[in-house]
Formats: structure tokens, C-alpha cells, sequence
């Protein structure tokens, strides 16, 4: 008598297997920020990466984690991300004269500790400030629900030190 029962056997192939290797790579586990990485021109670029290597570790008394990909140009402290991009372009609201006059609710200037800043609300609740009167424009997107006092003041003297005051190219 055979004590042992025959029991089906499953097999997964290869592409089977990859596909749930990719599918468990995609976990909501994984909450590593991601950001766009600005092409400005090799003067800029030297001016980012020289603000790259005096940022502080920690903003707002959140850790610095990097958005992918890895770049000198980006940086990033915390989670859900609060993230710096250096040598954007100008943003369009700040040549624009509802923003010179004052007259748009969404964007308004304003300075912190020597650095001046164009401060826009977004439709996601976060707030997004980039700099001005800077040789490189740096933006700053602070999600909703940080204080963004803080994370300004952590940030004006390394962009002070780094990024010398004039106008953009």
C-alpha cells in the first residue's frame, strides 16, 4: 500500500517568476521620493552643486533621503519629501504682473533670512517657494501639513553662501 498520496505539483515558469519579482518591487513599501532633475547651463550647474555640498543634513529636524534619481542638482529631507531642486528655470509667475501687484492669491513674494522667494500654493495643498535676485534659481516644494518657516530658515544660509545674489540668466 502506498502511504504516500500523489499530490499535484505547480510548476511557475520563468517568465512567471519575473513577473512576480516585478510586481513585488512595486510594493507601496517603497516610499522613496522621486524628483525631476534640472539642465541648466555649466555656470549654473557649478553653482548647484557648490549649494550641494553645504546643505544641512537635517531640515526642519527631518533627515536628509535624497529623491531618485541621485543628483547634486536635488536633495530632499524627510517623508512624504520636502524637496530642493537647484537651477530650474524662472518661474512664469514671477514676470507676471498679477504676481507684481500682488493681485494673485496663489503667489506672493516674500523674504527669509536675506533670501527672497516667489511662494506659490498648489492644488495638492503643498506649497512650492523658489528663490530670487539669486544666480540660480532654486525651488523648494514642502508638502502639505509642514511648516515651511522652518524649512526656509534651515535653507537661506546655505543658499546665501552658495548661490551669490544677481539675476538669473
Amino acid at each position: 500500500m502506498n502511504i504516500f498520496r500523489h499530490r499535484p505539483r505547480t510548476f511557475v515558469g520563468p517568465p512567471a517568476l519575473a513577473l512576480l519579482i516585478a510586481a513585488a518591487g512595486c510594493s507601496s513599501a517603497d516610499d522613496t521620493a522621486t524628483a525631476v532633475v534640472p539642465s541648466p547651463d555649466a555656470k549654473v550647474t557649478e553653482l548647484c552643486r557648490n549649494l550641494d555640498k553645504v546643505l544641512p543634513k537635517k531640515v526642519d529636524g527631518l533627515d536628509r533621503q535624497d529623491p531618485e534619481p541621485v543628483s547634486a542638482l536635488t536633495a530632499g529631507w524627510g517623508s512624504p519629501a520636502i524637496i530642493l531642486r537647484c537651477g530650474v528655470g524662472q518661474p512664469a509667475k514671477m514676470v507676471d504682473p498679477k504676481v507684481a501687484d500682488g493681485n494673485d492669491p496663489d503667489a506672493i513674494g516674500g523674504g527669509v533670512n536675506g533670501v527672497g522667494w516667489l511662494m506659490e500654493k498648489l492644488d495638492d495643498g503643498s506649497q512650492r517657494f523658489t528663490t530670487s535676485l539669486r544666480l540660480a534659481y532654486v525651488e523648494v516644494t514642502v508638502p502639505a501639513g509642514v511648516d515651511s518657516a522652518g524649512v526656509l530658515v534651515d535653507l537661506a544660509a546655505p543658499i546665501k553662501k552658495a548661490i551669490p545674489k544677481g539675476i538669473a540668466s
